[in-house]
């Protein structure tokens, strides 16, 4: 085996949460309120485009959290020629990987994180960005631009062939883009066609004039933005910086793809975190009172009352010191990362629970005075029986509508906190480590903006899919608006 498969902690939350929603919508289709909510979802085109979007982050990161070592090269080729009477030297061999974890994204985008540059280069550019001594084949030092490594090699005279070159790419990115359309087009056509009694045809001309009852139009107007832009990338990004350089030569739209991972994790494992907090002490200050509603109560105002960065700077700062002190624990610096952006999601959700919390206890008190609760009490109900059966499934809506709403609160929470230096490992590329470095490069003279653009582009459009999505989910769950 050339390869290690690596499990970071992240990677099992990732595949816990992607089990869990397999789960959920297995339990959606079985129940028919559930399944009516999710159908209004379905029916405006504003939700399927936003979820098609999401979809396509959700893809980016599984493939980044799919992590790997690889056999160092050294080891490649005495491994590949074991025997076995070389068992010991096979086992030494398989021993013998590189302290790197990539991930399965990384491997896919070899071309972009191995194409690096010297330092920085625009968008396009076929050479730097900056001046330096170059040498003249007769002997002379002259300042100039020196050409670029890699992004426009492939071309003679950039100059006067680059637009020629990118034309005819975006030409067959086009062309490519249209066929994988009409093939996932089909696929999708011919999955709604399966039991509906009519001709494949009549479906899919149904789905293209947007007279389904799912908004397919839309999802599939949106799929197919995505996959040209895909396309673009396919051809264009082994050959040329699409989104340039950063000070230390490394591709910006590598970057950029690389974030999209940490800006998951953050926003749904903090989710994770914060529900059970929200959902337990919420409904048990709403429906138990006395004593106990006055402790909850002041927990979460006392909490409220603390400026949240510097609660969470003291706790980033305490389990900074932590990983610091016990270098042991960790085998690779990946896992060391990976263990603080764990602590940093645990630290957002043990501090942002309070809004939620303090939601549900509200509604509890409204529905704890309702009359099936209150005979079921005197018919002797216990209350665990009560909460489970009566009034968890009544707040569940509350629930769904918070958690998607905040995710994209908790996108934007990475990059203030990563700006101001509390957030995520130095070393772990993300949103806010970008729009950090960017600080310095807007400065210069002339200005570097591509990497805060690229960074921008890319959160703008993830935290304004989850809003979107945020806002059709509250409509279709909300009683007062069914």
């Amino acid at each position: 085996m050339s390869f290690q498969p690596v499990l970071l902690w992240t990677d099992l939350l990732l595949f816990l949460l992607l089990g869990s929603a397999v789960l959920a919508t297995l339990h959606v289709r079985a129940n028919p309120p559930l399944r009516e909510a999710w159908r209004r979802v379905g029916k405006r085109p504003t939700g399927m485009a936003a979820a098609t979007i999401l979809l396509a982050f959700v893809a980016v990161g599984v493939l980044d959290s799919l992590h790997f070592r690889p056999l160092l090269p050294a080891f490649e080729a005495s491994s590949a020629d074991v025997t076995p009477s070389g068992a010991a030297e096979a086992a030494a061999a398989e021993a013998m990987y590189s302290t790197e974890v990539l991930s399965l994204l990384d491997h896919l985008l070899a071309p972009l994180r191995l194409h690096t540059e010297k330092t920085y280069s625009a968008p396009f550019a076929a050479q730097l960005f900056q001046r330096e001594a170059m040498e003249l084949p007769d002997g002379r030092q002259l300042r100039g631009y020196p050409r670029l490594v890699h992004g426009a090699a492939h071309l003679q005279q950039p100059e006067s062939e680059q637009a020629a070159d990118i034309a005819q790419r975006l030409a067959r990115a086009a062309g490519q883009a249209l066929l994988a359309w009409l093939v996932i087009f089909a696929v999708l056509a011919s999955l709604v066609w399966r039991g509906s009694g009519l001709r494949w045809g009549e479906i899919a001309r149904a789905m293209l004039s947007a007279r389904t009852v799912l908004a397919w139009r839309a999802a599939l107007l949106t799929l197919g933005a995505v996959v040209l832009i895909v396309a673009i990338c396919l051809e264009l990004a082994p050959l040329y910086h699409v989104f340039g350089t950063d000070k230390v030569g490394q591709d910006v739209l590598y970057l950029s793809l690389k974030s999209v991972r940490t800006a998951l994790v953050i926003g749904t494992i903090t989710t994770l975190v914060m529900m059970p907090f929200a959902v337990a002490l919420g409904i048990a200050a709403g429906y138990l009172g006395g004593w106990v509603d006055d402790a909850v109560q002041y927990l979460y105002t006392v909490l409220n009352a603390i400026p949240g960065v510097l609660l969470i700077a003291a706790a980033v700062l305490m389990m900074q010191v932590v990983i610091d002190t016990n270098p042991q624990w960790f085998d690779t610096a990946a896992e060391r990362s990976d263990a603080r952006l764990l602590a940093l999601c645990f630290i957002l959700g043990i501090t942002s629970w309070t809004g939620l919390a303090r939601l549900l206890r509200g509604e509890t008190l409204k529905l704890r005075e309702l009359d099936y609760v209150q005979a079921a009490r005197a018919f002797g109900v216990k209350t665990p029986a009560i909460l489970r059966r009566h009034i968890l499934p009544n707040v569940m809506h509350l629930v769904m509508i918070a958690l998607v709403m905040d995710f994209s609160g908790l996108v934007l929470a990475e990059a203030v906190l990563s700006y101001v230096g509390i957030g995520v490992d130095p070393t772990t590329i993300s949103f806010g480590t970008m729009i950090n470095m960017a600080r310095a490069e807007l400065a210069r003279e002339p200005m570097v903006w591509w990497s805060l653009a690229a960074a921008f582009a890319f959160m703008f459009v993830l935290v304004l899919a989850a809003n979107l999505f945020a806002d059709v989910v509250r409509d279709a769950f909300d009683p007062r608006r069914s």
